[in-house]
């Protein structure tokens, strides 16, 4: 029987061979004297075992690229992943959530913590990222998940187990509701040492990686879609403007949120205790998302931007509109 040291060394080996020397996979099997299956079984091992890590660079684009006049409006740095027209929604979350999950394993070196806001879009990523080899990582949830109408904790227990492990991660799941029924039960669970030391910890982690959640997007956002807020919430809250929220706090087209009933019942953190930390990467797929998007971004809880080209043309148009209209 081979041992695991001596797998993962020829593992390597046929790695170095196929990805560096780009030798034929019949010419590594002749070379390694084993079949072209096992040739390509430790292939796949070594994309597994993050001895392989592919990494895309778009090809570089003028300054006054989408990506570089969307970064300048908002001061963040954007990646725009391209997605072949026509693409179904899923497909084009798929590509961006790939992309998202190498750039946020590049990220993750020894002793980071990460905090995850999940969400159908970071629950895409967490499906997507690339194994890494690195010590001591805490993988931390930075808002609650429990709602009325389900316990939402195995769904956000999924995303978290994702991330923790792709880099075999410590994992502190944050055991609160989403949303309180009351301010001052809040208040009160704030208090408790338990609940505050994850919570501490989350609101100082190195990376927080989120999505948006929008009303509108035809890949339901999972805080609208699975039981978090009734019917008759979400029709008060569109009334009052909101778009979609970041982390569970629900936001307005401008960036606002301080004022709104249900940020004072919210577990998540805000995005001024966003701004805090000290890279916030923000993944987001779809046109539909734009409005919300622009909103979290005029709210400065976002460093590092993923998205899809159709959104970010989208955004892009949204806000150079608005500041022509407040430059008349």
């Amino acid at each position: 029987m081979v041992k695991r040291s001596d797998r993962r060394s020829l593992a390597y080996e046929a790695a170095l061979l196929y990805f560096v020397e780009q030798q034929t996979m019949e010419a590594i099997s002749r070379k390694l004297g084993v079949s072209r299956s096992t040739v390509s079984r430790l292939l796949a091992a070594a994309r597994e075992e993050g001895l392989v890590r592919i990494t895309l660079h778009a090809p570089e684009e003028p300054h006054e690229s989408l990506a570089s006049r969307l970064g300048a409006l908002f001061g963040v740095k954007v990646t725009v992943v391209p997605v072949p027209d026509p693409s179904s929604e899923l497909r084009r979350l798929d590509r961006v959530a790939t992309v998202a999950g190498s750039a946020i394993s590049d990220a993750v070196t020894d002793s980071t913590m990460v905090g995850i806001a999940w969400g159908t879009t970071i629950s895409a990523v967490s499906q997507r990222m690339v194994p890494k080899q690195v010590d001591e990582v805490t993988i931390v949830q930075l808002n609650g998940a429990a709602n009325p109408t389900t316990t939402g904790l195995p769904y956000a227990g999924e995303i978290l187990g994702n991330f923790g492990r792709m880099f075999n991660a410590k994992v502190l799941p944050f055991p609160v509701p989403a949303f309180f029924d009351y301010a001052e039960t809040r208040t009160a669970m704030w208090r408790e040492r338990s609940i505050r030391a994850v919570r501490d910890i989350g609101r100082n982690v190195d990376i927080a990686v989120f999505g948006v959640g929008s009303f509108t997007s035809p890949v339901a956002s999972h805080v609208y879609a699975g039981g978090y807020l009734s019917k008759e919430e979400v029709a008060q809250l569109r009334a009052d403007g909101v778009v979609g929220d970041v982390c569970t706090v629900l936001i307005r087209a401008d960036g606002s949120y301080e004022d709104i009933e249900i940020n004072m019942r919210t577990t998540g953190p805000s995005p001024a205790e966003l701004a805090k930390i000290s890279k916030r990467v923000c993944v987001v797929a779809g046109p539909a998302k734009a409005p919300a998007l622009a909103a979290v971004l005029r709210s400065g809880a976002v460093t590092d931007l993923v998205l899809d080209d159709e959104c970010a043309q989208a955004v892009l148009d949204l806000e150079l509109r608005r500041r022509g209209r407040r430059m008349r």
